[in-house]
């Protein structure tokens, strides 16, 4: 049965954008592509006047769900300490303030805290600010960070002398990453080409007087393939600086002694097509985590004098675990695993003696299942005292502090939550559904423990792409919907990482097809065991989640009450058609290079654009941001005006059948930077959401 919107509220809408901009010899809408175009942005101006029309009879509710959202939330926010070699450094956001203040005391004297970082001032100064990297040097004297004050990632790198020195800005339109040396006035950072792909590695020498300066900027190394991206770390030892370059499916790291970082680069292990290796470094080892003749990847360890010479594996590949990660600390390491079969990931810690054998080698307890579970800061190499970070949809951020040698675990902060919906009236569950070629597919789902047996309107996310994985997360907004009776559901879809490195494989390149019928799966199985109620259920995703989404709603727009497109990639084969777009010629192994026939056939049979069915979606709410490097501002608005076209054949026009388009015209690919307007653009998604799901007359 089609899932019929409500009635929506009277309004009076302007007369539509898409038939005043409408031109006949451009039916697909590419002419909005060019920026330069004053009437690009008279048309997206036009679809924000439309949007805010529509929108108005639910001001009052949006209104309501924002300042129901921020009664919740502890507005004055203290981060966690965290004490260095120096000073213990933390970050306190005040009750009316988008961004944080960053404050320092020496170590084992509190009382002589002062702040040194302002960031809600600089950020005054501008309608977009971000902060990309913040860094100190050895002696944690002087902060160096890197600012986009648009939204187009084009980074300017700072420096000042602690605590109240005068920032310098160095140099301008770099990247956001940033790494001292060990030798405390060296910096490396990294710029981009003109597709933006970060490419190059550069060195810069500082002259620390009284006056900061730089000098020249000295390339270190150069990425030529379009494919690969740089990205710079430092091993936790502090023994060597890691010069990476990667693309979706193969890397490769050079190493420079980090106290000497004028030393040529040398490269650890070539690079072979397909293969991916990480690296950390323990005195006298290298640990080598990679998938070489191991998909799910595997660990091994070699002489860090002779990297090239024979490995001894330390754990091996499985096939019902995937190896995320590996943290080396003096004692040991901390390996991150993820189960295949529960798709939950888990921490095991391995201590190793002198001799290099396994002294303990056991999994941390998990808090509950699912959750999510990291390893905290751990800016001490020799500590045996880990942060651990444990959440899910029932239980709050929360950081603990595990002492591995007497086992006690200490919590050492939780967000609170305030209000009358509190996170221990909350029941999250894990569904599996079955989909069109057997494979079950894990659905996480969270709702109030009142309305357990009910089949509630439910808001449907989903993503699947690029391996990420979406482990339960906790969200205070979240609470507005779960209080007023919806359900919160995660479709886990292959594509993703979250039954490990093979569900990834399944859900990319020739087997994407599989993610959306995936996410269709888990709706009808949320329906099936009467948790979702058949007629109202909307879809959210967003980024390559709005891919996700639109190719579902191209397959099936029937069984969606409506959908919420956050920053849609929803053009992909004309994208990927345009090598001189930004992450083009990098995500070719994630979507298939459109010059190859084969590839180009599959991606224009499940590209939204070029699929929409002649019948129309459901009511549908798109987002776009105008500084969005990763997806253009054009997408949603060609997305926006072809749907348009669709329900204006189809009689279906708003305001009863909406296809809204709003474009933040002062934002980046993340939406709005201060922390009031980014609540303030959820609360707005959510009254839409509400509509669609016939609640919003509860709240009139």
């Amino acid at each position: 049965m089609k899932a019929q919107p409500p009635q929506a509220p009277r309004r009076t809408l302007p007369p539509s954008p898409v038939t005043r901009f409408r031109r006949a010899e451009d039916p697909g809408w590419h002419w909005l592509e060019d920026r330069d175009d004053p009437q690009v942005t008279a048309f997206l101006e036009a679809a924000n006047a439309e949007a805010e029309a529509w929108f108005a009879p639910l001001d009052d509710l949006t209104e309501r769900l924002y300042h129901g959202h921020l009664a919740r939330r502890e507005l004055a926010v203290r981060g966690l300490p965290t004490a260095l070699d120096h000073y213990t450094i933390w970050s306190e956001t005040a009750v009316d303030a988008d961004h944080p203040v960053w404050w320092r005391h020496p170590n084992g004297a509190p009382q002589a805290a002062e702040p040194f970082l302002d960031l809600e001032a600089r950020a005054g100064r501008h309608a977009f600010y971000e902060v990309g990297d913040m860094a100190l040097p050895p002696d944690e004297a002087w902060l160096a960070w890197t600012e986009d004050t648009r939204g187009d990632e084009a980074f300017t790198l700072w420096l000042k002398r602690l605590p109240d020195g005068e920032p310098v800005a160095l140099l301008e339109d770099i990247g956001p990453e940033l790494c001292w040396a060990e030798d405390g006035v060296t910096l490396l950072f990294t710029r981009h080409d003109a597709t933006r792909r970060p490419d190059s590695v550069w060195r810069l020498p500082l002259a620390l007087g009284e006056t900061p300066s730089a000098g020249a900027p000295a390339l270190i190394r150069r990425e030529d393939d379009p494919e690969f991206f740089v990205g710079i770390g430092k091993t936790r030892s502090r023994a060597w600086l890691l010069l990476e370059a990667a693309s979706k499916d193969t890397s490769e790291t050079h190493l420079v002694p980090a106290a000497a970082p004028a030393t040529p680069p040398r490269c650890f292990r070539p690079r072979e097509r397909g293969v991916e290796y990480g690296l950390e470094h323990r005195p006298g080892h290298f640990y080598v985590l990679h998938n070489r003749e191991a998909p799910h990847f595997c660990l091994d360890r070699v002489d860090d004098s002779d990297p090239t010479g024979p490995a001894e594996r330390l754990v091996a590949h499985r096939e019902d675990t995937t190896l995320e990660g590996v943290d080396a600390f003096a004692w040991g390491l901390v390996l991150t695993e993820r189960d295949h079969h529960q798709a939950q990931v888990h921490l095991r810690v391995m201590e190793l003696d002198a001799q290099h054998a396994t002294r303990r080698d056991a999994r941390l307890a998990l808090p509950e299942t699912p959750c999510s579970l990291a390893l905290g800061e751990a800016p001490h190499f020799a500590d045996r005292r880990l942060r651990l970070h444990e959440e899910s949809f029932t239980l709050p951020p929360t950081w603990t502090e595990l002492d591995l040698d007497s086992g006690e675990r200490r919590r050492l902060k939780q967000q609170p939550v305030h209000g009358d919906l509190s996170p221990d009236r909350l029941v999250s569950e894990r569904l599996w559904a079955t989909s069109h070629d057997g494979e079950r597919i894990p659905v996480s789902v969270v709702m109030r423990g009142d309305l357990v047996g009910h089949p509630l309107p439910t808001l449907l996310y989903g993503y699947g792409a690029y391996g990420e994985v979406l482990d339960p997360w906790f969200s205070v907004a979240r609470l507005e919907l779960l209080a007023r009776g919806v359900a919160f559901a995660v479709a886990h879809v292959r594509g993703g990482g979250d039954r490990g490195e093979p569900w990834y494989l399944a859900g990319k390149l020739e087997h994407k097809a599989n993610s959306f019928h995936d996410f269709l799966a888990a709706r009808d199985a949320l329906v099936e065991r009467g948790v979702s109620d058949d007629e109202r259920i909307v879809a959210y995703g967003a980024s390559a989640g709005g891919l996700l989404v639109g190719a579902s709603l191209n397959l099936a727009p029937e069984r969606f009450r409506a959908a919420v497109l956050d920053v849609p990639f929803v053009d992909v084969l004309r994208t990927m058609d345009n090598p001189d777009l930004p992450l083009t010629t990098a995500e070719y192994s994630e979507w298939g290079d459109p010059r190859e026939p084969s590839a180009r056939q599959r991606i224009g049979a499940y590209s939204p654009l070029d699929n929409l069915p002649d019948r129309p979606w459901p009511p549908v709410f798109l987002q776009g941001s105008w500084f969005d490097t990763r997806v253009s501002y054009w997408e949603p608005a060609k997305l926006y005006a072809r749907l348009g076209e669709l329900a204006e054949a189809a009689g279906e026009a708003p305001p009863d059948h909406p296809t809204l388009l709003r474009t933040d015209l002062a934002a980046g690919h993340g939406g709005a930077s201060g922390r009031f307007k980014a609540w303030h653009d959820g609360a707005r998604q959510d009254a839409f959401i509400l509509w669609a799901l016939g609640l919003e007359a509860r709240e009139a």
